[in-house]
């Protein structure tokens, strides 16, 4: 708005899309990606919310601005054990809710391997000459330091997200009472899958875990497929790279997102789909995002309205 209230017209298109249910998997932003698609408007590149400033970055200690240039997929797997039921008093050798124990320890029991590869292996071969004598030599020879650091970056639930396709049991269903033997128990376990994965991978993985246990596996609804993998070396990210850069003071590197965006309904339809925004937190503030006293500081505000300006201003002037 400050833009045309300037006076600026762009020589290109721009154009704004604003979903409705991002957090409930994002069926605006589908519609939105299908009527475009529908009119025959391809964009050059997507850019939405995903990946931000870290003031301290555990790679430099220092503030780092990082470009998504692919989210994980996300599928949820419903695990089912059946059984006769009955009573607690006179149980049997087998009960549902017993195999299902089985079957969830089965499957998370054989996590996805870790892999230094992909968009963690780009965001540190960025990042290492900005950082200490020991992280530069083991990414300059990583063909010798591999073990070394995957073991390093999986040393965090986060980090080791980067890395691989992590599961996670969520939700337990059984008997509504403490002496009725259930016919039925179900688990869910929430995948996110890594690029180098897919949904059909995953399930295969998890029948094998199983083996003979007498439970059924399926998906909960649609799995979304990891997101390809943008370019680093196209004229879109260039662009936001030197902007995050100007606007961070900081080294600029791609990164992995690790939950989902409605820019994934965009993936394959655009030529590049990026996630970023200038919003500057330490580590210790991201578990306030969906959490408790979430909030946006006035400053990042400001600096989020500033940056688009300049994007646009850059690329579409």
């Amino acid at each position: 708005e400050s833009l045309a209230a300037s006076g600026f017209v762009p020589a290109r298109t721009v154009l704004f899309a604003f979903g409705h249910n991002e957090e409930v998997l994002g069926s605006g932003a589908k519609a939105i990606a299908e009527h475009l698609q529908a009119q025959g408007i391809k964009p050059e590149y997507v850019l939405d919310e995903g990946m931000l400033v870290i003031e301290d970055h555990p790679v430099t200690g220092a503030p780092v601005a990082l470009v998504g240039i692919a989210e994980k997929g996300y599928a949820t797997l419903r695990v089912t054990a059946r059984a006769p039921g009955g009573h607690s008093s006179m149980p049997p050798l087998e009960t549902a809710v017993a195999t299902l124990a089985a079957a969830i320890t089965a499957i998370t029991g054989n996590p996805f391997p870790l892999d230094y590869s992909g968009p963690a292996r780009e965001m540190l071969e960025q990042l290492a000459p900005h950082g200490g004598l020991g992280i530069r030599m083991a990414v300059a020879n990583s063909w010798l330091f591999q073990p070394l650091l995957e073991r390093q970056i999986a040393a965090t639930p986060s980090g080791a997200a980067l890395l691989h396709t992590t599961m996670a049991p969520t939700m337990l269903e059984g008997s509504p009472k403490e002496n009725v033997l259930p016919q039925t128990a179900m688990a869910r376990i929430n995948y996110r899958l890594h690029p180098r994965d897919s949904a059909a991978s995953a399930l295969a993985r998890a029948q094998a875990a199983v083996g003979n246990l007498p439970v059924t596996l399926a998906w909960e609804g649609r799995p979304n497929e990891p997101s390809p993998v943008s370019s680093t070396t196209s004229p879109a990210y260039q662009a936001i790279a030197a902007l995050a850069a100007e606007f961070s003071g900081a080294p600029v590197a791609p990164a992995l997102v690790l939950g989902g965006t409605d820019s994934r309904v965009f993936s394959g339809y655009a030529d590049d789909v990026y996630r970023f925004q200038p919003v500057r937190l330490k580590l210790s503030e991201l578990d306030m995002i969906h959490g408790t006293n979430e909030r946006l500081s006035i400053d990042n505000l400001d600096r989020m309205a500033e940056f688009y300006r300049a994007l646009i201003a850059k690329t579409a002037g």
